[in-house]
């Protein structure tokens, strides 16, 4: 039997004596509890530990760690173990991560960066103004840009169904092709209807491309799904075309409000906290599944493709393409600003106003 097996001798004698012993054997194991090799953590305390201080994120700000700037792939990981005298292989260095609870992870974006003593307090005071319009059947909209996108065929980020091996072909660099353009989609989400609209403008993101958007949008749809409007709401960011502190955008709004005869409330959302804004999770973030793995090639597919947008909710989207040119650097004077008929709200004036109708006093509303 030694001969047949290779095994020596004196091992098959001993388990010849075990079985006539009656000894427990297990089934599944060829050695013993405790047989074979020790493992390197055992033999080696320190690996461990050395390991954990090269991945460990406590260690990823010293300037001193030698892989501070590097990828932490599981060979480099090796290598430099094996450079401080482990003898390790970068598949061993897996398994010990993941008895560590270590796995592969990405970026995940949470940080909003400080948080404004009055968040909460703004939150809390837009819900109540929201609330309030809505029980009286006052439009609510929110409004923001998506972000801007190159016009070509281009990667667009996601993955469709297509045969396999036959994935669509897109240019390897994404530099701006000055004949084709760029794409600056603005939306305005109806918060009582569930609905969309989005003008994708071809020139720049101003605050009177933003509110030429609202304009649009409140003479195709929101005069006649809201014809007894005594008040706009409007809620936004703080920043971009239509920040808080930017004069253009409550200039052009004070066109618009004088045009409608209406008063136009805005609120803004706290600082950092954009990602917040109705429009962000209730249409954008469709529009951009809707979309993805599409080149999009042109302005007409850009608008079909967001046109198409629905959900299982309900939501329904119209867009246009908006081919007027909205130049930069336009300012607005003191003397301009002075004629603004603004209202400031107690709480946080600079985030919360309502602008009045300069010849229509008597249909505003209070704020």
């Amino acid at each position: 039997m030694a001969r047949a097996t290779g095994i020596a001798a004196s091992t098959i004698g001993r388990g010849l004596k075990e079985l006539a012993e009656g000894s427990d054997v297990a089934n599944d194991r060829v050695r013993r509890d405790g047989g074979g090799r020790k493992s390197l953590t055992t033999n080696n305390p320190r690996l461990l530990d050395e390991l954990m201080a090269l991945v460990s994120p406590v260690e990823r700000g010293d300037p001193m760690s030698p892989l501070r700037w590097t990828a932490k792939s599981l060979r480099r990981l090796a290598a430099e173990l094996r450079e401080r005298g482990h003898q390790i292989s970068h598949t061993v260095v897996g398994e010990l991560l993941k008895r560590a609870g270590f796995s592969l992870q990405a970026n995940r974006k949470t940080r909003e960066g400080a948080d404004h003593p009055d968040r909460d307090a703004q939150f809390a005071h837009i819900n109540l103004r929201v609330t309030q319009a809505l029980a009286a059947n006052q439009p609510v909209i929110s409004v923001d840009t998506k972000k801007k996108e190159l016009v070509g065929d281009f990667k667009n980020g996601g993955r469709e169904w297509r045969p396999q091996g036959n994935p669509e072909t897109v240019r390897v660099h994404d530099f701006l092709i000055k004949a084709l353009g760029r794409a600056v989609p603005y939306g305005v989400y109806d918060l009582a209807a569930n609905a969309g609209w989005v003008s994708v403008g071809i020139d720049h993101d101003t605050a009177t491309f933003a509110v030429q958007t609202i304009r649009t949008w409140w003479r195709k749809v929101g005069v006649h799904r809201y014809p007894e409007a005594r008040c706009l709401n409007i809620t936004a960011d703080g920043g971009g075309s239509n920040g808080a502190r930017v004069r253009l955008w409550k200039w052009e709004l004070q066109r618009l409000a004088d045009e409608l005869g209406i008063a136009i409330s805005v609120h803004h959302l706290p600082p950092g906290t954009s990602k917040w804004n109705k429009i962000e999770h209730r249409l954008f973030s469709f529009i951009s599944m809707n979309w993805r793995a599409k080149p999009l090639l042109s302005y007409r597919v850009i608008v079909d493709l967001i046109g198409s947008t629905t959900t299982e909710t309900g939501l329904t989207v119209r867009c246009e393409l908006d081919p007027k040119a909205y130049p930069k650097g336009i300012v607005v004077s003191d003397r301009d600003m002075a004629t603004i008929n603004v209202l400031c709200d107690q709480f946080h004036g600079d985030w919360n106003y309502t602008i009045r109708p300069r010849n229509h006093s008597d249909n505003a509303i209070n704020s």
